[in-house]
C-alpha cells in the first residue's frame, strides 16, 4: 500500500468520543503508533498532531482518515490540503467513507481526474451543509424567541417588599449593599432594575 501508513482523526472538541474513527483505522490496518489524534474546534481549528504527521510524512507514504471533512474546516482548506498532500509531498490519501477517494488504487490521468472532481463536489457539499445547519440554528432560535423562550441567565425576581426596601434605601435606613443582598441581586443588576423606575432618577452613592 504505500512505504509507511498513517491514520488522522479528528473530533471538534475534547468531549467527543474518538472511538468510531478509531476503530474504523485499525480494520485498515493502520498500525495504533501511527495515528494521529486532534481534538480542535472548528473556529480555531489549530491541529498540533497533523502538523507533526505532516512532518514525517514522505513520498508514497498513505494517509487515511474517515471522511472528507477531517482534513479541513471549509471547501477552500480541504482542497487546500489534498494539494499539499497529493502533488507537494507524493502522498496518496483513503477517504474511508468515499471509496472513489482512494488515491491508491489509480495513479494514471483519468483515476486521477476523477479524484479531483469527486473531491471538489463533496467538499462543497460538506461545507453547504454546515451553513445550513447554521441557517436552521438561527432559524430555530428566533422562532423559539417569537414562541417566548428566553436565552441566557433566568432572570432574578424581584422580591414582593422592593418598594418598601426601596424607600428603605431612599432615605438612608439601609445601604446600597444592603438593598442589593435583601434583593438577592448584584449592585450592577440593582443599578439597572432601579433606572428603569418611572419615579424615581437613580444616583449610585460613592
Amino acid at each position: 500500500m504505500g512505504k509507511n501508513v498513517y491514520g488522522y482523526v479528528r473530533v471538534s472538541t475534547r468531549e467527543q468520543n474518538v472511538e468510531r474513527q478509531l476503530i474504523a483505522l485499525e480494520k485498515l490496518g493502520v498500525p495504533q503508533a501511527k495515528i494521529f489524534i486532534d481534538r480542535q474546534s472548528g473556529k480555531d481549528f489549530q491541529r498540533p498532531a497533523y502538523q507533526k504527521m505532516i512532518k514525517k510524512l514522505t513520498a508514497g507514504d498513505v494517509v487515511v482518515t474517515k471522511s472528507i471533512d477531517r482534513l479541513g474546516r471549509n471547501y477552500e482548506e480541504i482542497k487546500e490540503q489534498w494539494r499539499v498532500l497529493t502533488k507537494e509531498l507524493g502522498v496518496d490519501i483513503i477517504i474511508q467513507d468515499m471509496p472513489l477517494l482512494d488515491t491508491t488504487k489509480s495513479r494514471d490521468l483519468l483515476g486521477n481526474f476523477i479524484s479531483d472532481v469527486v473531491l471538489q463536489l463533496l467538499s462543497f457539499v460538506a461545507e453547504n451543509e454546515r451553513n445550513n445547519i447554521r441557517i436552521r440554528q438561527a432559524e430555530g432560535i428566533e422562532a423559539a424567541r417569537r414562541r417566548g423562550v428566553r436565552f441566557g441567565k433566568p432572570a432574578i425576581p424581584i422580591p414582593k417588599n422592593f418598594p418598601e426596601l426601596y424607600e428603605s434605601w431612599e432615605h438612608g435606613v439601609i445601604t446600597i449593599n444592603e438593598f442589593a443582598r435583601l434583593c438577592n441581586m448584584g449592585r450592577s443588576v440593582l443599578y439597572w432594575t432601579t433606572a428603569g423606575s418611572p419615579h424615581h432618577t437613580f444616583r449610585m452613592p460613592e
